[in-house]
């Protein structure tokens, strides 16, 4: 039980010195913010207000196309969606916000399909 217990305050520590991070660096940029569960991911661009400019999910990747993807390949088409998306509304800069989870995986995929769609994260 006590191991259970340090990984989720290990999980919120994580999140809280993310998030410090992120809205130190913010400037009235927008906010890439990133939520993954067990089978999809979800990714949003939040402005300085707090509202959605624009949000792809892994979910809406898979009704769009027949193709069988991993979940890392998933991400980065999410990432990269994510980016024509942002382009198409001016924005070339976001903050990327992981959250709780580690730049690793398909977290790190969404980071480099913005990258590779010309958004400076």
């Amino acid at each position: 039980m006590k191991r259970i217990v340090e990984h989720f305050d290990r999980k919120i520590r994580r999140k809280i010195r993310n998030r410090s991070k992120v809205n130190r660096t913010l400037n009235g940029r927008v906010r890439v913010s990133i939520f993954r569960s067990n089978k999809y991911i979800y990714a949003q661009a939040i402005d300085a207000e707090g509202k959605v400019v624009a949000s792809y999910d892994s979910l809406r990747l898979q009704k769009e196309s027949d193709k069988k993807q991993t979940k890392v390949e998933q991400s980065f088409q999410v990432g990269k969606k994510l980016a024509e998306m942002l382009s198409k509304k001016n924005i070339k800069e976001v903050v990327f916000d992981r959250g709780q989870y580690k730049f690793h995986g398909r977290v790190k995929a969404v980071a480099e399909g913005l990258r590779q769609g010309k958004i400076k994260v």
